[in-house]
């Protein structure tokens, strides 16, 4: 199989106008950034839009490091969509440049499923990441400026700051840091440190936020740190809402481009799943299935993580509608792995191990099953997957009645997707659809946390120390109890050990800290050893990406 970027060079892309006339958007709504590339400035308020189309998330079983293609997944399903003569629309994230020159690469799909110009999708784009990091660090500022002018303990005590840095970049050095050293005139001395781009409060926030109303809200309810007396200070104190909305103001458009089949597509936002809530804006969306009869989505990792998120955080703003179906993306070197298969090992054939892994997947299908959304496993099949292990894993799908169906988009494009397709079509018509939230909201924070443990990762209970539990009561004291956590954890395992795999059972999920993101709506939870500002690993791949003398990118993948 060629290089995607081979593959992508033998397509003639369309003009983002055509594209535009296929998805039903005006001409007059593009903002183009060149001839493949368009912001849609929609004239009224996008969550005053009927729902015509039905919404489809994929998700995935627990992935191994190189991930198991949801993006890939949901392009070639959307194409597959359009071969059966329905209108699709994707729906999908923006890469971060942590992940692009970190581990994993850009996130632009791959092989014949693929959405382009590509270069320009991972790398800067239209410029939204770049202006969510300008808000928040903003509002950093207008913070340090605070306490500079006020003194240590004027309207922000300096020592409850919880306000960090971010930069869309992967660097563990600045995890933790000192600033305003240097003297009096360089601000106050403290402690503070930088967080990723992606998990940023103002990131969840653009994606949350149906208009610039409602952006400016949630971005003044942002709290920053606590008083002398122990009360939250919200960013709506230091006068920042208006400054951080005008900063944001064209990146609350979705951008438009198109899969190599032409295919429209809307690409906006960027959370990560494993440490925010996973799911692109709920403008594009609701754009999306105001046009199209079916708008592809995805949410981030596996169904323990991303999905959750999206189903008690994403679906509770009412922007969007619950899915009408999800789509559950299994690869047979994951069961492999989960099956006890090491890393290096898991393109031999072994039918054993698949059988074995197979515990993790059933356990991310009763998930679904518990927020009562129909859901077809998709087999994405790669190159060194053999026919007799590929019989071996529907053999066990019918063992279990799931619906399950082969995806070889990566080969084949949306023909590979078109079984897929039809059988997601079909659990739409057929299977019975009966949405329900997890928890209550007024159910108290510690047990909603125990509820997310218990009932989608498996575990026995939950531990933390005494400071993370007051830390827990505090914000229900004042006011936020009422609020859903966002749990933050490794993506490698239902567990908060990565090293836990295949379907662990009954253990303690260790909770070390909680933070609020009131503007966000929600209350993160981190477990394990999760870090928000992630590091470059021993050989990243920005080591392969080089220009050429005439300008074109190399090794970008």
């Amino acid at each position: 199989m060629p290089e995607d970027r081979e593959i992508a060079k033998k397509v003639s892309i369309k003009p983002i106008k055509e594209i535009a006339e296929r998805a039903g958007i005006p001409a007059e709504c593009l903002e183009k950034y060149g001839s493949y590339i368009a912001k849609v400035i929609w004239p009224e308020p996008v969550k005053n839009l009927p729902v015509h189309g039905k919404l489809i998330m994929v998700t995935a079983m627990t992935p191994t490091p190189a991930g198991e293609g949801k993006t890939t997944t949901a392009i070639g399903l959307t194409d597959a969509f359009s071969r059966l003569g329905k209108k699709a629309i994707a729906s999908l994230r923006e890469p971060s440049l942590g992940p692009v020159f970190g581990m994993k690469g850009g996130a632009t799909g791959g092989g014949m499923a693929q959405v382009v110009p590509a270069d320009d999708i991972n790398l800067h784009f239209t410029g939204d990441i770049h202006a969510v990091t300008s808000a928040h660090n903003l509002l950093a500022a207008m913070v340090d400026n605070r306490i500079h002018f006020d003194g240590v303990c004027g309207l922000i005590d300096c020592r409850t700051v919880t306000w960090q840095r971010v930069m869309d970049m992967n660097d563990r050095v600045l995890r933790n840091i000192v600033v305003g050293i240097g003297g009096p005139l360089q601000g106050v001395a403290r402690e503070t440190g930088f967080e990723i781009t992606a998990a940023s409060e103002v990131m969840a926030i653009l994606c949350l936020s149906a208009d610039l109303k409602e952006l400016k809200e949630r971005l003044a309810r942002i709290v920053v740190g606590y008083d002398t007396e122990g009360k939250p200070v919200f960013a709506r104190q230091i006068k920042a809402q208006g400054a951080m909305a005008a900063l944001l103001r064209n990146a609350l458009h979705p951008n438009l481009v198109q899969t190599l089949e032409g295919t429209p597509a809307l690409i906006h936002g960027g959370p990560f799943a494993n440490i925010a809530h996973g799911t692109s804006s709920v403008v594009a969306a609701r754009l999306g299935l105001s046009l199209a009869d079916f708008v592809i989505t995805e949410s981030g990792f596996a169904s323990d993580l991303g999905a959750e998120k999206f189903f008690d955080i994403v679906v509770r703003t009412d922007h969007i509608p619950p899915p009408d179906a999800c789509v559950l993306v299994a690869t047979l070197r994951a069961l492999k792995l989960h099956g006890g298969v090491e890393l290096k090992n898991v393109r031999e054939e072994n039918k054993a191990a698949i059988e074995r892994g197979f515990a993790n997947l059933e356990k991310h299908m009763e998930n679904l099953r518990i927020f009562g959304v129909p859901f077809v496993v998709a087999l994405n099949r790669f190159p060194e997957d053999t026919d007799r292990e590929i019989q071996a894993f529907f053999d066990i799908c019918r063992k279990t009645n799931a619906r399950a169906a082969l995806s070889d988009v990566y080969n084949q494009g949306g023909q590979g997707g078109q079984d897929l397709a039809r059988e997601v079509i079909q659990a739409i018509r057929e299977d019975k659809k009966n949405f329900q939230f997890l928890y209550p909201l007024d159910l108290p924070l510690l047990n909603k946390i125990e509820t997310v443990a218990r009932r989608i990762y498996g575990a026995g209970s939950i531990a933390m120390e005494g400071k993370t539990r007051r830390k827990i009561l505090r914000l229900e004291k004042d006011g936020f109890g009422g609020l859903p956590v966002c749990i933050a954890k490794t993506q490698y395992s239902l567990s908060d050990d990565e090293e836990a795999l295949g379907r662990p059972e009954g253990f303690t999920l260790i909770v070390t800290d909680v933070s609020l993101s009131a503007g966000a709506g929600f209350v993160v939870v981190y477990c394990g050893d999760i870090m928000t500002m992630p590091g470059l690993p021993n050989s990243p791949s920005a080591e392969k990406v080089d220009v050429t003398d005439d300008g074109e990118i190399i090794g970008l993948t």
